[in-house]
């Protein structure tokens, strides 16, 4: 997604607002595949702090991944905020500040989406939290129904 900065680079308190509605790639990350359902939504501004642009949003949607227990799909209500410091790259740029360099007037925001949600995603997602899963010899659904397996092993 790109987002044009021309009318807020040199206003400086300037303010942007974003509402925009995305698709976002599927993203494999701690071993949970994360497919999106949809367009999320990314609602926010960015704002011209005179050395640099703040952005500041929320992103929402829907995503399907499986249960950690019994593996079955499932949906997944995903919302995650987006706090980064825009900083042009013929800027002052501090080594030692968490900064997102941009060039020209123009930003691309996929990256910065992306990276926001693997920081702030669960890491493990229940279909309920009394799921039985799976049986470790046999792999039958222990929801569904008791396996015949020797329980003592």
């Amino acid at each position: 997604m790109l987002i044009d900065l021309s009318d807020i680079i040199k206003d400086y308190g300037g303010k942007l607002e974003i509402s925009e509605s995305f698709k976002m790639d599927d993203v494999d990350f701690l071993g949970e595949s994360f497919t999106f359902l949809g367009d999320l939504c990314l609602d926010g501004y960015i704002m011209n702090n005179t050395k640099s642009l703040d952005l500041n949003a929320t992103v929402t949607g829907k995503a399907q991944v499986h249960c950690a227990r019994c593996g079955k799909p499932m949906t997944v209500n995903v919302e995650f905020p987006v706090s980064e410091v825009l900083v042009r790259e013929d800027g002052e740029i501090s080594e030692d500040e968490d900064i997102v360099v941009y060039s020209g007037h123009e930003i691309e925001l996929r990256d910065i989406l992306t990276n926001s949600f693997l920081m702030n995603v669960s890491g493990k997602y229940l279909c309920s939290d009394d799921c039985k899963g799976l049986c470790p010899r046999c792999g039958c659904d222990l929801n569904l129904h008791e396996c015949d397996c020797d329980k003592e092993y």
